[in-house]
């Protein structure tokens, strides 16, 4: 027996489990009957039961559940009667359920299986647009049959890694950073043993000659 916060009380008489039991004002469930031997647990059996509901409502939850519907067809079905069963076989499409496309064929009408194939046809080019075929046309007996799937969307990270990319075209690119100045020639170096020039001062500018006087022009 194991109480509810996992004690292990070993091997007890089953009325002395359950006057344990009631005394702590519990149950007494039997949750491994198939040991040897069998294995109780003191527990409110009400928690017991609504914890258990709760987890299976989870999950089923999140449970994926896809049925199969069936539309019927004649080999001779008229226009009108095609258009009533296509568009219900839309409309389950869309909710996300299987389509499965049935052809019967009545004596003779087993000679004119193209007339089947070709409804079948006509019915995958019109639902193109949301399914596509998971079971090609087969026959099985005096039937024909094919399965439609609701189409998967194989290129949405695609398309929204492309508008990511598209969003900013009215941007215009930053413009390539200027390429460095190359550096300035260094001084050629000087070869050892050879003397070092010396440096050129730059000559002092003339001065202007001192205009002559009026003495010196009358001796000359």
């Amino acid at each position: 027996m194991v109480a509810e916060d996992g004690e292990e009380f070993g091997v007890m008489d089953t009325r002395d489990a359950i006057r344990a039991a009631r005394e702590k004002g519990m149950d007494l469930v039997e949750v491994a009957p198939n040991a040897d031997p069998p294995v109780c647990k003191i527990i409110d059996y009400g928690k017991f039961q609504y914890l258990a509901k709760k987890k299976a409502n989870e999950a089923k939850k999140k449970q994926v559940i896809i049925t199969v519907k069936e539309v019927k067809f004649r080999p001779g079905t008229d226009e009108h009667d095609y258009s009533y069963r296509m568009k219900h076989a839309r409309e389950w499409l869309t909710e996300g359920d299987k389509v499965k496309a049935t052809i019967w064929f009545r004596g003779r009408e087993m000679t004119h299986r193209e007339l089947g194939s070709r409804i079948l046809e006509k019915l995958e080019k019109d639902l193109a647009d949301i399914s596509e075929v998971e079971m090609r046309p087969r026959m099985e007996g005096n039937q024909m049959f094919t399965i439609f799937g609701p189409k998967r969307h194989k290129g949405g990270a695609k398309s929204a890694s492309s508008s990511q990319s598209g969003g900013g075209g009215g941007q215009k690119p930053a413009p390539a950073p200027a390429a460095p100045a190359p550096p300035a020639a260094s001084a050629t170096p000087a070869v050892p043993g050879t003397p070092a020039a010396a440096p050129v001062t730059p000559a002092a500018p003339a001065e202007p000659a001192a205009p002559a006087s009026s003495g010196e022009k009358q001796e000359s």
